[in-house]
């Protein structure tokens, strides 16, 4: 008659193992797949994220300048508490379909690819849209791949924020000088006042400075820009219409 004893092995329970390490033991050439994979779909996360209001999102060039030790000046306000012909400007400026497109102005991008492919291309064909998650998770600069992830990336942020959260973290993100992010930081540098007693003149001046904040100074225009912000400024006096999506 057999007898069992405390001796006897114990059956073996296979153990599980953890996430990390069935990453670790991939070929290597798989991890660097799936980091990548991660790093492209990390934005689409903060994406959802930034719905949140009390979330206030920083650009790439802001982190650069914090990492370099640089520093900058950056003052969040509402959208509530940005003169609206600010925003006119910026819309007449920088994007006149705004409140139409839902992140990428397709008939401009066709007649944008159009000119290029005939050598004559002198626009950059970007919606605020566009504009806002380039400055949010890409780099500056003119390249087929970053224009790529542009692409996708704006349409997926058109479509989870609404109208005024996509203007409100734009205007709060955009660069207008050396370390100068948003239109607070920037309206006190250069015309010391807040962003809610801008002028017209001010705030077409603001807006026609955004392409290249650097060499177009708004507080120091030279002729062609103060000519270029008297267009915007008249276009602005009648641009109700284009701004019923952020103030209806």
């Amino acid at each position: 008659m057999d007898i069992s004893t405390d001796n006897e092995e114990e059956a073996e329970v296979p153990q599980r193992s953890s996430p990390l390490a069935r990453f670790k033991a991939r070929p290597v050439w798989q991890r660097v797949v799936l980091v990548l994979i991660g790093v492209l779909l990390l934005p689409y996360l903060f994406i959802v994220f930034y719905l949140l209001p009390f979330l206030h999102p920083v650009s790439t060039l802001m982190v650069g300048d914090a990492v370099t030790l640089q520093g900058y000046d950056r003052r969040w306000v509402p959208l509530d508490k940005i003169a609206p012909v600010l925003v006119k400007s910026v819309m007449v400026s920088e994007d006149g379909q705004f409140c139409f497109h839902g992140g990428v102005d397709w008939g401009e991008m066709r007649a944008l690819v159009q000119e290029t492919l005939r050598g004559r291309s002198t626009r950059g064909g970007s919606t605020i849209p566009m504009q806002t998650v380039k400055n949010l998770f890409l780099w500056n600069g003119r390249s087929f791949v970053r224009k790529t992830l542009e692409l996708p990336l704006a349409v997926s942020a058109s479509a989870v924020w609404s109208k005024r959260r996509m203007m409100e973290i734009y205007l709060n993100i955009a660069e207008w000088g050396p370390g100068i992010y948003g239109i607070e930081a920037a309206a006190r540098y250069h015309f010391k006042v807040p962003a809610s007693k801008l002028t017209a003149r001010q705030a077409a001046l603001l807006a026609v400075s955004l392409p290249n904040p650097i060499d177009r100074v708004a507080s120091k225009p030279g002729r062609g820009l103060s000519q270029l912000a008297s267009l915007i400024q008249r276009r602005a006096r009648n641009a109700d219409a284009y701004i019923k999506c952020l103030y209806d």
